[in-house]
């Protein structure tokens, strides 16, 4: 039976927690709890949480990232991204089990503001594991797999592709090629899932099974989007293969979407 990733209403489950943790992980979990409280304090964090595939439990040593997002009292300054920023080095050199710590920094009232109910909002309900502080999830709606999710989440993926292009055309070196294919594939691969989400009826983060829901609904594209989900596993730096991402299924990928579901609110 095909896990949907809902619960028994309906609504997106929220898929990690803390006891889905890794015992590899685990100490590197510990020491961000610590470390996170030790540079901002209650007077500027409201709260810490996890996301991503340490608290799914799918991380592989040596290769996983770790991925944190911090709600901040008020909005984020320079300060703040600069210990943000020391942060993720300190954590990154300390344990090797990690390939890699990001921090991500907003404010409550965007958090819960209107206009992220269903993009930020829907992601600290449903995608993000609570580490420290009160969980901003009480205070945020129950979600269901809509078209309205699709749109606010993924629905400006064109905005994404002339920097993509940019990129690939001036990088240099293995290294810049390999984080473009890694951003490249990850974002291709959600936002095909997200395109049919409403049609499956379900919520998914695993790469390989959101290309086999996509493959279902436009089996004509099914073979670049399997690609895609290789390359967010294994970032390539052919740039043949970023070629074709980014300036066929990209291009394509963003005017489906459009039509279907619509253009993502814009931000400010």
């Amino acid at each position: 039976m095909i896990d949907r990733g809902l619960d028994g209403d309906g609504y997106i489950a929220r898929e990690g927690s803390l006891a889905r943790v890794s015992a590899e992980f685990a100490p590197v979990v510990d020491a961000a709890r610590e470390r996170i409280a030790a540079a901002f304090g209650p007077a500027v964090l409201h709260g810490a949480y996890l996301y991503g595939s340490v608290p799914r439990g799918t991380a592989i040593p040596g290769v996983s990232d770790l991925d944190l997002l911090l709600a901040l009292h008020r909005p984020p300054t320079p300060a703040d991204r600069a210990a943000a920023d020391a942060l993720e080095a300190a954590l990154d050199s300390a344990f090797p089990q990690v390939d890699g710590v990001g921090v991500l920094l907003f404010d409550t009232g965007t958090l819960l503001s209107e206009l992220e109910r269903h993009d930020l909002g829907w992601f600290v309900a449903c995608l993000c594991t609570p580490l420290l502080g009160e969980d901003l999830a009480e205070r945020l709606p129950r979600y269901r797999p809509s078209s309205l999710l699709a749109r606010e989440t993924n629905g400006d993926l064109a905005l994404a592709l002339p920097g993509w292009r940019e990129r690939l055309a001036t990088a240099g070196s293995d290294t810049e090629l390999r984080a473009l294919s890694r951003a490249v594939s990850r974002r291709l691969v959600r936002t095909a899932f997200t395109l049919v989400m409403p049609r499956w009826n379900g919520w998914t983060s695993d790469l390989t099974a959101s290309a086999e829901a996509f493959a279902a609904y436009y089996p004509e594209r099914a073979a670049q989007l399997r690609l895609a989900a290789a390359v967010a596993r294994t970032p390539t730096t052919d740039r043949a293969t970023l070629t074709a991402l980014i300036t066929d299924l990209g291009p394509w990928l963003a005017a489906e979407y459009t039509a279907v579901h619509g253009e993502k609110a814009p931000r400010p």
